[in-house]
């Protein structure tokens, strides 16, 4: 559980520091992105390496009765990400698409892991999201206009979304969790 922890740290604090601190983040340059991206690296792998150590009390197992719908909230997740980065149209309902995505995923894998460690680090990620939010939303106020995108950028978030969900589940598969049911 430590690791989780130290992971979750890590990541919040890399992330957070934009937010808290952003004349000192901005005096790092391009060189603080690369900080932040290493320390997200470090992160994810501290958070993965915690989270197959944890053990821990469970409360309710990875049944099929809701398998379907964590696939489903995956499948939104992994939309909303895909469609902030090419602006469709959802990002004119969803300010913060792809924190949105972070917390979908959150709750999808809580529905269907009810353990310790799994509270830790999905909890532990959705909060972060949800904070990050609203950190973002007092520094930069009301958002600005929409302006609709292209078609073309609507199809690009539907098959990456769908090229993503495919491969996601065979990592899981491979890693020796079944995402199917």
């Amino acid at each position: 559980m430590t690791l989780i922890l130290l992971g979750l740290a890590l990541w919040a604090g890399a992330h957070f520091w934009k937010r808290v601190a952003p004349a000192h983040r901005a005096t790092f340059g391009d060189t603080g992105k690369g900080i932040v991206a290493g320390a997200s690296v470090l992160a994810i792998v501290l958070m993965v390496l915690g989270y197959r150590l944890a053990d821990g009390a469970v409360y309710w197992g990875r049944g099929n009765g809701l398998m379907w719908l964590n696939n489903l909230a995956m499948v939104l997740a992994f939309y909303l990400f895909a469609a902030s980065g090419k602006g469709t149209r959802v990002t004119r309902m969803v300010r913060h698409p792809q924190l949105t995505a972070v917390v979908v995923w959150a709750v999808a894998h809580l529905l269907v892991n009810g353990d310790t460690a799994s509270f830790v680090l999905f909890g532990g990620m959705g909060l972060w999201a949800l904070a990050e939010m609203v950190l973002i939303n007092r520094a930069q106020g009301p958002r600005g206009a929409y302006h609709a995108p292209p078609l073309k950028s609507e199809v690009i978030s539907v098959v990456a979304t769908l090229v993503v969900t495919v491969i996601v589940m065979l990592i899981h598969h491979w890693l020796g969790v079944t995402p199917w049911g």
